[in-house]
């Protein structure tokens, strides 16, 4: 495989994970070092496990994975996104920190589901016979960049608009969840 399709590869699947960071970058005021790191870290470091594990799983449960893959992507984004629309709602202390999606659960869930795609991608390569150690590589040094680049990008339409954000960023993650159910039900 070349440099130039997997970086490719890479960028579509940091899509997901550009977007969500900049939903974060938008709703976490101040925006910190610390913040960037562990989003940037987490959601790079999924990024090139997730293929790592779909090219071990190879054939063996690829038609199991596919079947739900999006179900399971579309459920996880929901839910954060909707838990952040309702905490927006839900504060009545406007000096009140908003809920950070670089912390605990949140940040969990949020890796996973913005990384589901790429243990496709994971079996795909298997099928072909690439060695997975550069393609999860690249795959997660662009999206961990990305991530970055959409949580510095997020913080300055934050400034802008203020704590109201938080009900957009929600929403979209629900919007990418509800894409990547389409994408993969209706549209596929």
């Amino acid at each position: 495989m070349d440099l130039l399709t997997l970086f490719g590869i890479a960028l579509a699947l940091a899509m997901d994970a550009f977007a969500v960071a900049l939903g974060a970058g938008l709703i976490l005021q101040p925006l910190t070092r610390r913040h960037l790191f562990r989003l940037g870290f987490h959601f790079g470091l999924f990024q090139a496990l997730m293929p790592v594990i779909g090219w071990l799983a190879g054939l063996t449960i690829q038609h199991w994975i596919a079947a739900y893959d999006h179900w399971v992507a579309f459920a996880l984004l929901a839910f954060v996104g909707a838990r952040m629309v309702r905490e927006a709602f839900a504060d009545d202390d406007p000096d009140k920190a908003g809920s950070d999606p670089t912390r605990g659960l949140t940040l969990i869930l949020l890796s996973v589901a913005t990384s589901i795609d790429a243990l496709a991608v994971g079996l795909s390569l298997a099928l072909v016979g690439v060695s997975i150690w550069l393609p999860a590589t690249i795959i997660g040094l662009v999206a961990g960049v990305l991530t970055v680049i959409g949580m510095l990008l997020g913080r300055r339409i934050g400034a802008a608009w203020g704590r109201r954000v938080e009900v957009a960023g929600g929403l979209v993650l629900i919007g990418i969840g509800l894409r990547i159910l389409l994408e993969h039900t209706l549209f596929s």
